[in-house]
């Protein structure tokens, strides 16, 4: 079934009348993985997500997915290894979300990289990570490093390392996970609330949810349930009562966006703070500059983690010291967004040094639970704890499934032949009869953002067959369109912030089409007056947090 807002009641449906082999709780994307990687393996899957999809950490991370240099740094060793290799596999499923991103790495007198020091350890990064020779390191003198980015600090800089990231969508990549998942006959849905379980001496049996839309209670039985809902994850293993002594520690990490007008950065920078000497990314973005990320331990509201003075002074000094000549201030800052790590507790240690390995913790209850973990692993993650479960289906209820085969698997909108041939494939499927309706400029952007599944919004637009349309330049109604129908958009917010992220990125467009959009889903949606009233509040609560108001102010 696809996973489209128009099937929410019959995937509901679906959800109370089926017995499943596993239940989800969590849609971020280890949620999504583990959902694609047990499907595809012929187990029958539900997952449940209290929000929308990839509204927790895997919309508010550094949107990179990376091998994790610093790491070396703590000599988490098999965390850069791991995470190393598995970018490559991320980016070959899904050309169209992960883009190749060269990093550079300017070297000062007095900062945390020498050359020496930094010669060896992206020459180790390399190893570790696999690198293609390609994309293997270049060592830089100070006059090739400023050639490279004029804005970095020239005094005392000794040269730079030059090496390869991939540079993504957080939140596009776990929509597009979780609609693989969906083909492969998961069960999956939005905005329900896993609430407890139900047990059969005292195993887990299920779980008892509600629909926080349609604001009723249900029953999802299952087999096993895995708990891998991030930040949520103390709180879901609380209604269990096998819960071990094992805990989470949370941290923050917060972003700022700025227009490239004031913050004209060309070249993604990766540099160390001046006091602490913290290792942060500056990267440039469709005409946008952000910077972060900070790291501060954090106990407040996870549901909406906020932006204080004191995140934007760290980031804004951090600016400042390392491109001088740039000169931002609180007032330059267009828009900000900030996250949650959910690691796993280490005593004594402080945010950064906390290490971002993953663990599956098993409950006496038979209650699976994974925490832990970074986004570029989230395939090995999946593989892991679906291999375990595989392990608990056939000892307890003698059921067989196939080895996981996420490692060759494109995600949705990932079949264009591999990223080496993502580039003709894009030529290859513009269509000059559809010039008068798109431009070729709107259908590259289309096909780069949505891969194979393009056509689907070609055909959305075809059948309006005008330049706009509902009060929406018809990219933007077929997006919209498209978001309905196959990912499950239902608020406003899914579709401005995480199946566009235009929020961050394109905030002129948010203000110019934010009330069109509310009209537009509110059509197709049939919401009644005070539904949409309230997520019309919802989406203003989000621009205001996200968004300084001047910027609003200048906008409207």
């Amino acid at each position: 079934m696809k996973l489209s807002s128009l099937n929410r009641t019959k995937i509901i449906n679906r959800m109370q009348n089926n017995e499943y082999d596993v239940v989800i709780i969590g849609g971020g994307i280890t949620g999504a993985g583990i959902a694609l990687d047990a499907a595809q393996r012929g187990m029958k899957v539900a997952l449940v997500e209290m929000q929308d999809f990839a509204s927790g950490t895997s919309s508010r991370s550094t949107k990179l997915v990376h091998g994790g240099l610093r790491y070396l740094k703590q000599l988490q060793v098999g965390v850069v290894s791991e995470t190393g290799k598995e970018r490559a596999i991320v980016y070959e499923n899904g050309p169209h979300v992960t883009t190749p991103e060269r990093m550079l790495l300017p070297m000062h007198k007095g900062g945390t990289f020498g050359p020496t020091t930094t010669s060896l350890a992206l020459k180790v990064y390399d190893y570790l990570a696999e690198v293609k020779k390609s994309e293997r390191r270049v060592m830089l003198s100070a006059k090739e490093t400023l050639a490279k980015e004029p804005l970095v600090k020239p005094d005392g800089l000794r040269g730079g390392g030059y090496y390869v990231e991939y540079k993504t969508d957080d939140a596009r990549m776990t929509i597009e996970v979780m609609k693989k998942a969906a083909e492969f006959g998961a069960d999956i849905v939005n905005y329900v609330k896993a609430t407890g379980f139900t047990y059969d001496k005292k195993k887990v049996s299920g779980i008892t949810a509600t629909d926080l839309i349609g604001n009723h209670k249900l029953n999802i039985k299952s087999k096993k349930v895995i708990n891998a809902s991030g930040p949520w994850v103390d709180e879901v293993r609380g209604a269990d009562y096998s819960k071990n002594n094992k805990q989470l520690r949370l941290t923050k990490g917060i972003h700022l966006v700025f227009d490239q007008s004031d913050f004209p950065l060309r070249q993604a920078v990766y540099f160390d703070t001046e006091h602490d000497k913290r290792m942060i990314f500056a990267i440039p973005r469709e005409g946008k500059t952000y910077v972060g990320t900070t790291d501060t331990f954090y106990n407040n509201d996870k549901q909406n983690p906020k932006v204080t003075k004191e995140d934007r002074d760290y980031i804004i000094d951090a600016i400042n010291y390392m491109f001088p000549s740039v000169e931002v201030s609180d007032e330059d800052i267009e828009s900000t967004w900030a996250g949650i790590r959910p690691l796993i507790l280490e005593k004594g240690k402080d945010p950064s040094e906390i290490s971002r390995k993953d663990e599956i913790w098993e409950g006496k209850s038979g209650l699976l639970t994974i925490a832990g973990g970074k986004l570029t692993g989230y395939r090995h993650m999946a593989q892991d704890i679906v291999d375990l479960l595989a392990k608990r289906l056939k000892d307890e209820y003698k059921l067989k499934f196939a080895d996981s085969r996420t490692k060759d698997t494109p995600m949705s909108g990932g079949d264009v032949g591999g990223s080496a041939n993502f580039e003709s494939y894009i030529e290859a499927h513009i269509n000059p009869q559809l010039f008068n309706i798109l431009s070729r400029e709107e259908q590259v952007s289309i096909i780069r953002k949505y891969g194979s599944n393009h056509d689907d919004l070609f055909t959305i637009a075809q059948i309006c067959g005008e330049k706009t349309f509902k009060g929406l330049p018809i990219s933007l109604y077929a997006e919209l369109v498209y978001g309905i129908q196959n990912e499950m958009v239902y608020q406003p917010t899914d579709f401005i912030i995480r199946r566009t992220g235009d929020l961050y990125f394109n905030i002129q467009q948010v203000f110019k089409y934010k009330q069109a959009i509310v009209d537009v889903l509110a059509e197709l949606l049939h919401y009644d007056a005070s539904e949409k009233e309230l997520y019309t509040k919802l989406l203003e609560d989000k621009i205001s947090e996200a968004v300084k108001p001047s910027i609003q102010v200048s906008v409207e």
